[in-house]
């Protein structure tokens, strides 16, 4: 594991801030430090655009693509920059970090050469059409249909907490289209446009104020042929790659952005005094230890896995791990924050530490229950004996 790095990449990192820095602190500097992720629709927009152009979107893809072909190192630094400049929560998030990674690894070249270029330059937007009201850590029991007719799928069925789901241009959906299937059985992958006929997507205002989430019906949506990812029937193997792709890069960002929120409680706590009290500067220690903790672990992962296979198992543990200590740092917060953590903004926001506390609450179910996540370390990371499936 590597925990320092090399002496030159320092130009790349100093590259990097500056680029980040000119624009958040210039022409987009009125969605710098936003957390939302649905406000400044056309600014963001205008961010992914600009991002595109320069290459920092997607650094890590090969140069043919839109990307720069950048090592994970190099890619560290970046994610640690961008959150550092208080970057917004990236619009195109879910097409550079899923989506287009998994077409990169499994796509046809047709398909590459048609959708990877829109991603890396902000040109689509893309959501996620996985949960469904009757799975959502089960997503083997979708129950969204798809079938066949010439060279279209006609699309039935119900999707929800579909992140971005009102400005995406594209949902890639999983969908059961082999009549009769059961489980992980008769699933296809389709990359599905949102704005047609057939596709209503109603936002789902949630208890922050904020409208991140939507339900997506599915009432005759087409999508072609061409445009699934791998043979019909092998949807769950494509679904479980993708989400593979979430344990990437992305994670070291995530933790910056954890920094800035601990560092905002602390400066709370020096200016309302209850950094005095020894239990909450404890509490404080803690939060920073755990940090600390989550970041080597990070590295490990990122820096050994693909030459150390005793490391993969070790990976099953880090979304249990942070989410756990998101949860706890929310906690803090609002122990800090005392009064003032209860009232809004105005009538319809709170601000950004509140909502981070309601938000994470959220951490320990998306993606996987803490419940889930202990059943896969068991039995993947631990080869433990299988839960009984009734």
């Amino acid at each position: 594991m590597q925990l320092a790095f090399a002496p030159e990449l320092k130009a790349f990192r100093e590259e990097a801030a500056s680029w980040l820095n000119e624009q958040l602190g210039g022409p987009f500097k009125a969605i710098r430090g936003q957390t939302n992720q649905v406000d400044n629709v056309e600014e963001r927009r205008a961010w992914e655009a600009a991002l595109g152009e320069a290459r920092w979107s997607v650094i890590g893809w090969p140069e043919q693509w839109g990307g720069r072909g950048a090592s994970i190192a190099q890619q560290i630094i970046f994610a640690e920059e961008y959150a550092r400049a208080k970057g917004p929560p990236r619009a195109g998030h879910l097409g550079v970090e899923l989506l287009g990674p998994t077409l990169i690894a499994m796509g046809s070249e047709e398909q590459k050469a048609r959708f990877l270029p829109d991603i890396a330059t902000g040109k689509a937007i893309w959501c996620q059409g996985y949960s469904e009201p009757g799975a959502g850590s089960d997503l083997a029991n979708v129950k969204t249909r798809a079938r066949l007719e010439g060279d279209k799928y006609i699309i039935d069925g119900q999707k929800i907490w579909t992140s971005m789901g009102t400005i995406a241009d594209w949902c890639f959906v999983v969908a059961r289209t082999e009549p009769g299937s059961v489980g992980n059985k008769g699933l296809s992958f389709l990359m599905v446009p949102m704005d047609q006929p057939g596709v209503d997507a109603r936002p789902i205002r949630q208890m922050t104020g904020e409208a991140e989430f939507a339900e997506v019906f599915f009432d005759g949506a087409e999508a072609l042929a061409i445009d699934r990812i791998g043979e019909e029937g092998e949807g769950w193997k494509v679904a479980m790659a993708l989400l593979g792709f979430e344990r990437g890069v992305s994670t070291l960002a995530q933790q910056m952005q954890f920094r800035n929120e601990l560092d905002d409680i602390i400066a709370i706590a020096k200016a309302n005094g209850s950094a005095q009290d020894p239990l909450t500067r404890q509490k404080i220690a803690k939060a920073h230890a755990g940090l600390k903790i989550m970041r080597y672990n990070a590295l490990r992962m990122l820096s050994g896995g693909e030459n150390n296979p005793d490391l993969t198992g070790a990976a099953y543990t880090y979304k249990l791990y942070w989410s756990q200590w998101h949860k706890s740092l929310g906690e803090l917060a609002m122990e800090v924050m005392g009064q003032q953590g209860e009232t809004g903004i105005n009538e319809e926001r709170f601000d950004s530490l509140t909502t981070m506390y309601l938000m994470a609450r959220s951490d320990t179910i998306y993606a996987g229950t803490d419940q889930i996540q202990r059943n896969i370390i068991a039995e993947r990371g631990l080869a433990m004996p299988r839960e009984p499936r009734g």
